[in-house]
């Protein structure tokens, strides 16, 4: 294994210049970026010493894992680490909460050139190219390489993501793309068919309109620069050049393209015409207007379903659409958003092959299965649908069917796999900074748009000059 080196200076000066960038990246947008409600503490789901009484039992390995999920997120993953844990006596995993992905990326940061991280850490889908830059870790293609593990029993829109440069460099681990969430009872009064959502931009704004009344807006859409990315892969459009930063280091955002700026046209249209409320960044004001009957329509992570379905309750049916795209948009799909498992390559070669292990454990059917009925997030792994609780879920929540057939309707691209940048958190605030400023009236969105990408080239452009 490749050991990190002390003295790296390039590796520091990329950790400096990325807790600056990263450092207004905190946003609160529920689950999509992080656990929803990410507000409590750290706990350790430490098993107790499996050493004998005698005390000449090998002790097991120890590996400390650094996640970012609070609340049931923070709860399902204690579970899973227990359940680890107890399966067998080698390895012995610690799960210790490093705050939101903001937080968690720059504590690692400022770790680096020292052993006191973490041998496994969870990022934030959009911190991908700052961790494969780092050289600070071990890309998991090197265990799947040695342990012929089989990539094929995975999600291949899931892993698409995080094939960077020919191999997979970290293992997804909890994933989930945006849907349309609507109110079928609205719908019926309002003369839609509550079995039809909108699949295009045109037919949201028919029936945006057709929900509004008395001057309420029938519909809203959080401010969330992860939205105007994936209405950009719904209509099969790059975010940045270069192959959407796939087929060699982006160096230029795509943002103020046509499929910008009729996608911001199209939202601030529906705003000035007062059938689209702006409730502002945050997706949990959005989803409370929603739960509470206010409006009819939004849009929001999968991963927010089950908890968008409790706060409903039996006020009204929620119904579940595919994320749409405008009607001269003939292909397209869906990003998946979530994050990660990376394992640090500063650590012994025993500690890392543990950490890989747990990994393998994480990704099976059974863990899978338990780990999106506890959280909502997507499966990984393709059998864990054949697991009756995850069966039984389903049952429970058909609204979720529609996540997974999104994913797998979502043609392969470089568009639908992902913008790949390494000032993502930092550009993900200045688009919706523009975003802002086109709804307000501040700006036009054309002028929003190449303003703001005229700001994330500069800084692309930075950054590229520290990994030269």
């Amino acid at each position: 294994m490749k050991r990190f080196r002390h003295k790296n200076s390039m590796l520091l000066l990329i950790a400096a210049l990325f807790v600056v960038l990263a450092g207004c990246g905190g946003n609160s947008h529920g689950a999509a970026n992080g656990a929803a409600g990410q507000t409590g503490g750290g706990t350790n789901a430490r098993s107790e010493d499996t050493a004998s009484a005698s005390g000449n039992a090998k002790k097991p390995v120890h590996i400390t894992w650094w996640h970012s999920m609070s609340g049931a997120g923070e709860k399902a993953i204690n579970e899973l680490v227990s359940d680890f844990n107890a399966s067998q006596s080698d390895i012995e995993v610690e799960a210790v909460f490093q705050g939101k992905y903001d937080e968690s990326l720059n504590k690692l940061k400022a770790s680096l050139g020292s052993n006191s991280g973490p041998d496994l850490i969870q990022v934030y889908e959009i911190g991908s190219k700052f961790m494969i830059d780092s050289k600070a870790i071990t890309p998991v293609q090197q265990f799947i390489d040695a342990d012929g593990y089989d990539l094929s029993q995975l999600e291949p829109n899931i892993i698409r993501y995080y094939t960077i440069g020919g191999k997979l460099n970290a293992m997804p681990f909890n994933t989930s793309n945006p849907i349309l969430y609507y109110n079928k009872d609205a719908f019926k009064a309002a003369g839609l068919d509550p079995e039809n959502p909108p699949k295009t931009f045109e037919e949201y704004e028919a029936a945006a309109k057709a929900l509004s009344k008395d001057g309420k807006p029938g519909a809203a859409i959080a401010i969330y620069g992860w939205f105007m990315e994936q209405l950009f892969a719904n209509q099969n459009a790059e975010y940045v050049n270069n192959g959407n930063g796939r087929e060699g280091a982006a160096t230029e955002s795509l943002l103020a393209s046509e499929a910008g700026v009729q996608t911001l046209e199209w939202w601030k249209k529906m705003v000035d015409e007062k059938v689209v409320a702006n409730l502002g960044r945050n997706t949990e004001d959005t989803n409370a207007a929603f739960a509470a009957g206010q409006v009819a329509m939004t849009l929001d992570s999968t991963a927010s379903l089950r908890n968008i379905v409790e706060m409903v309750g039996d006020k009204f049916e929620v119904g579940t659409g595919f994320l749409p795209r405008p009607a001269s948009a003939k292909e397209g799909g869906v990003i998946v958003g979530g994050a990660s498992l990376y394992i640090m390559n500063n650590k012994p070669e025993e500690q890392q092959k543990a950490a890989w292990e747990f990994i393998k454990y994480v990704a099976s059917p059974e863990a899978q299965a338990k780990w999106s009925v506890n959280t909502g997030y997507f499966p990984i792994t393709k059998a864990a649908y054949d697991q009756q609780v995850l069966k039984d879920n389903m049952a429970k929540y058909p609204q979720f069917q529609t996540a997974v057939d999104q994913l797998h309707a979502s043609a392969a691209s470089t568009a639908t796999s992902g913008a790949v940048m390494g000032v993502f958190p930092e550009a993900r605030q200045i688009v919706e900074g523009a975003i802002e400023e086109a709804l307000n009236g501040q700006k036009a969105p054309q002028q929003a748009l190449e303003d703001a990408a005229k700001q994330i080239t500069d800084k692309i452009g930075q950054y590229n000059a520290t990994v030269k």
